[in-house]
């Protein structure tokens, strides 16, 4: 765990800018994803973003500290060469972008991942318009590497600040397509199951144990195949990996869901279907617009090698 002082330099600075001065290696997104899920705290109390430091206060950072605050030499920070092709935009204003991400890319840098990522393509699409007040344009939520379909970008930090809110009280409505193994025994269900903390550390675990959170997917029978069910799901938790963990609970994993699905189901779909990727696609998105607070509704069609699959599985929505 990090403590930090802010003193008198940073007085009245705002959290989130704070936060960028002295952990300069972590992702702006990830910040704000630490301050939603209470990992950073402020005199003991629940943090908020925009919140204004004074230089008595005391702030606490969750996490391991070399990750935190590793230097990252300039040359590695350059991204890899990149392909604009894959940033494929649905909706772009002076405050966001809709884009619908294309299964295999990840959304942000990591270990392991040495291609470009959607904060790579984003940054270099925007040039010099990507950064605003030491503020990059960063996804203002979470989608799975091998998921695709739509994924908000905040252009600005008003715009990160209202999507942290919107997200972590629940006023999005996602919807998800997928491929459940098995036959659905009712058209339409609830997956009512917590599940374990994705990030809890071993030190946590032996300390408290395993910090179980709420997690609720309702899902719709869209069509039934002699051996998968083509369903639509709507979260009312973003929990990591929640829809292919619940199905996998239930007894109905995800075809291509090499983590948690069933690896026969798996090998069988891509020797009979031709599924070459985790049928997981996120189709729709309703949210706020963080100017005025419109309602904005963005669709994302299944992609063209899924809808391939649904046809080779005899699945007919």
């Amino acid at each position: 765990m990090l403590e930090f002082k802010p003193g008198p330099d940073f007085a009245n600075v705002r959290l989130d800018k704070f936060l960028r001065k002295k952990l300069a290696s972590v992702p702006a997104s990830h910040l704000f994803k630490m301050i939603r899920t209470k990992k950073v705290r402020v005199n003991g109390r629940r943090a908020q973003p925009e919140q204004l430091l004074q230089p008595e206060d005391v702030i606490t950072v969750r996490g391991d500290e070399k990750q935190l605050t590793a230097h990252i030499p300039e040359e590695a920070r350059k991204p890899p060469p990149l392909d604009l092709t894959q940033l494929h935009t649905l909706y772009e204003d002076d405050w966001m972008m809709v884009i619908d991400k294309p299964s295999g890319l990840a959304v942000h840098p990591g270990s392991g991942i040495q291609t470009g990522t959607v904060v790579d393509l984003v940054r270099a699409y925007l040039g010099p318009k990507a950064w605003r007040n030491d503020f990059g344009a960063s996804p203002a939520h979470r989608l799975d590497r091998d998921t695709s379909g739509l994924l908000i970008v905040a252009k600005r930090r008003p715009a990160m600040v209202h999507f942290t809110d919107v997200f972590t009280h629940h006023r999005a409505k996602k919807k998800y397509l997928t491929l459940g193994m098995g036959k659905m025994n009712t058209p339409s269900g609830v997956i009512d199951l917590a599940l374990a903390e994705h990030q809890q550390t071993a030190e946590s675990k032996a300390r408290r144990g395993v910090n179980l959170q709420p997690a609720v997917t309702r899902w719709r029978l869209l069509a039934q195949g002699t051996g998968a069910a083509y369903v639509e799901c709507v979260i009312e938790t973003g929990r990591t990996h929640q829809i292919r963990r619940h199905f996998a609970a239930v007894g109905h994993p995800i075809a291509g869901d090499k983590k948690h699905g069933d690896f026969a189901f798996n090998r069988e779909a891509k020797a009979q279907w031709k599924l070459d990727r985790l049928f997981l696609h996120a189709a729709h998105l309703e949210f706020p617009h963080p100017e005025d607070g419109r309602r904005m509704v963005m669709e994302s069609k299944l992609p063209a090698e899924l809808s391939d699959v649904l046809k080779a599985a005899g699945v007919t929505p």
